[in-house]
C-alpha cells in the first residue's frame, strides 16, 4: 500500500510543469520595477499585441528570458491571460 502510494506522488511530481527560470539556466529574476512596468504596459494595451510584439513594444528594452519569468508570473497570478489567438490581455 504505501509503495502505490509513493509510486503515485512520484508520478504527480513528475508530471507537473517546470516553470521557465527552473528549465532556463539564463533566465533572470527581475526587479520589482521591471515586472510594474510591464504590468502597467499590459493593462494600457490589453488585448492590442500578441506576446513577441508585447515584448518589441516595451517602453524600456528587457532580455526575453526576463520578460518570459515575467509572463509566466503574471499569467500564474490570474493578472493577464493569452488567448488562444495569442493576444495579451490584461483581467
Amino acid at each position: 500500500m504505501t509503495n502505490a502510494f509513493t509510486n503515485k506522488m512520484e508520478t504527480k511530481t513528475l508530471l507537473k510543469k517546470k516553470s521557465y527560470i527552473e528549465t532556463n539556466d539564463i533566465a533572470r529574476s527581475p526587479t520589482l520595477q521591471t515586472v510594474l512596468m510591464v504590468e502597467k504596459f499590459i493593462e494600457e494595451h490589453s488585448g492590442e499585441y500578441k506576446k513577441t510584439d508585447l515584448f518589441k513594444n516595451l517602453p524600456r528594452k528587457v532580455m526575453w528570458q526576463t520578460f518570459q519569468v515575467i509572463m509566466e508570473y503574471l499569467e500564474r497570478s490570474y493578472k493577464i491571460i493569452i488567448e488562444k489567438d495569442g493576444v495579451v490581455t490584461y483581467i
